[in-house]
């Protein structure tokens, strides 16, 4: 794969991240920076949206916040003083069927009171597959996309849409993220065929343009990345320890850049496509990021390693003037 992706254009990720990281200077208020919600978390899985929710700070974000099930909440809280954390979602085990038409409304209700203050969700991480819970995010994502809010869609978020593809179809401002085998059921289900590492980037174009013009970043020994109408690739090197987690990092790194790049291309016009740019630069904050902690911890570096690590890498790229 990667001899046939080699003709990629490789993107000037660093560039691209210097000019897209906003400046700290004492007349900003708290929020400018960025405000981030994190859509995910149940009883099995708490560690991921922390994870993609600590590191959007970490990064820059004034603000993170995350939406999760009532019993993942505390121990979410538990973890970092940090996060903002909201425990509206519920799973088919706790709400009785006759009531799940009126509890889905209630949550939508209370993610609507936020939604008009997030620069950008993050949906998946440690979401798990439980029906209801699905179908709630299904409806949080559907008022996300009226309300013009991107979306970077990973994990259990992939599994969903990849099942109910009319949640990003056409929208431009989401970004999916994923890995070998959720690329893989992508592929099947859109292109109806198995993947094609030997035509790799036309094949990702094509996906990308399938799928209505959505960026897909397809992770790998390199990251390549199409909104639909070009590829490229980010191969700064990252770590081969494969620790679980790095994924949530990335969708975290992704979502403050892509919140960064918006607000840049704002100003600057609409020739830039901000999903590229926040791609780009979460890729290549957080390969930097894998290096610098396995350099330190070799074997036994951890994600929480890589996470410690994303202030330094961003300030050797970008230093504070």
């Amino acid at each position: 794969m990667q001899s046939a992706m080699s003709t990629t254009l490789e993107a000037d990720a660093l560039s691209i991240l210097r000019s897209i990281s906003p400046t700290l200077d004492s007349t900003k208020h708290k929020g400018q920076a960025g405000k981030i919600a994190v859509v995910g978390g149940c009883r099995e899985y708490t560690g991921a949206p922390y994870f993609s929710a600590i590191s959007a700070l970490k990064i820059g974000a004034d603000l993170s916040h995350v939406i999760c099930t009532r019993d993942a909440a505390p121990v979410i809280k538990s973890y970092s003083p940090e996060l903002i954390v909201h425990p509206l979602l519920e799973e088919s085990y706790s709400v009785r069927d006759e009531d799940r038409k009126s509890v889905a409304t209630l949550v939508l209700a209370e993610v609507d009171k936020w939604m008009e203050r997030f620069d950008c969700l993050v949906i998946g991480p440690g979401l798990g597959r439980d029906p209801f819970l699905l179908d709630c995010v299904s409806d949080i994502m559907k008022h996300a996309r009226r309300s013009n809010v991107p979306m970077v869609i990973d994990g259990d978020g992939l599994f969903l849409v990849t099942n109910r593809l009319d949640l990003v179809s056409g929208y431009p401002l989401a970004v999916l993220t994923p890995n070998v085998n959720e690329y893989k059921r992508l592929v099947q289900k859109v292109l109806n065929c198995e993947v094609n590492d030997q035509d790799g980037p036309q094949q990702l174009l094509s996906l990308a343009s399938s799928i209505g013009g959505v960026t897909i970043l397809r992770k790998g020994q390199s990251d390549y990345i199409s909104d639909g109408k070009e590829v490229t690739s980010v191969s700064i090197f990252g770590s081969p320890r494969r620790c679980g987690g790095q994924g949530d990092i990335l969708s975290g790194s992704v979502a403050v850049f892509l919140a960064w790049a918006r607000q840049l291309v704002g100003k600057e016009g609409p020739t830039i496509n901000p999903t590229m740019l926040g791609c780009i630069a979460g890729s290549a904050l957080m390969r930097k990021a894998a290096s610098l902690a396995f350099e330190d911890k070799k074997r036994s570096t951890l994600t929480s390693d890589i996470i410690e690590c994303l202030g330094r890498s961003l300030e050797d790229i970008c230093p504070v003037r």
